[in-house]
């Protein structure tokens, strides 16, 4: 499914997405690295190790982009002009390597935009879960999408 235009979302939609991602410590490394965040919780076995958590954490960072992106498809995916922001970005629970996230998303509220007529603003409350359901990670997305008509006209 393509992503949906402004005017398709309605307050308390509420869209599961169907995959699941499994993260691998690769995907963990990788990113710490890449990123430049050698904190070694992230990717130091011996030092978390010796932590109350006993094993690498899932870098929070890498958590929130996963999270979003699994969301694109089934809402944003050619249809979204420009993330304006993301908010209330919390981490309930800890994610480590082997855990399997899936993530829902709720519309929370949808508005025209003062600024461009052939555009609104979505804000939507992404959650992501874990294997057990236990939720690890929650933010709120607002996001400046087309507006069909005005994309068509383009």
């Amino acid at each position: 499914m393509a992503g949906l235009y402004f005017e398709e979302f309605e307050v308390g939609q509420v869209f599961k997405h169907p995959w699941g991602r499994t993260i691998t410590e690769s995907d963990n490394m990788t990113f710490s690295c890449l990123t430049l965040n050698v904190q070694p919780l992230h990717i130091d076995h011996e030092f978390a190790s010796k932590t109350e958590f006993g094993k690498p954490l899932v870098n929070s960072l890498f958590t929130l982009g996963l999270m979003i992106g699994m969301t694109v498809n089934d809402t944003t995916l050619g249809t979204t002009i420009a993330n304006l922001g993301m908010s209330d970005v919390r981490f309930p629970k800890p994610l480590f390597h082997g855990d399997t996230i899936r993530v829902r998303t709720t519309v929370k509220s949808v508005r025209e935009s003062s600024s461009r007529p052939k555009a609104g603003i979505v804000e939507f409350e992404h959650e992501a879960v874990n294997q057990h359901q236990q939720v690890v990670a929650i933010c709120v997305r607002q996001a400046l999408m087309h507006k069909r008509i005005a994309h068509a006209q383009a």
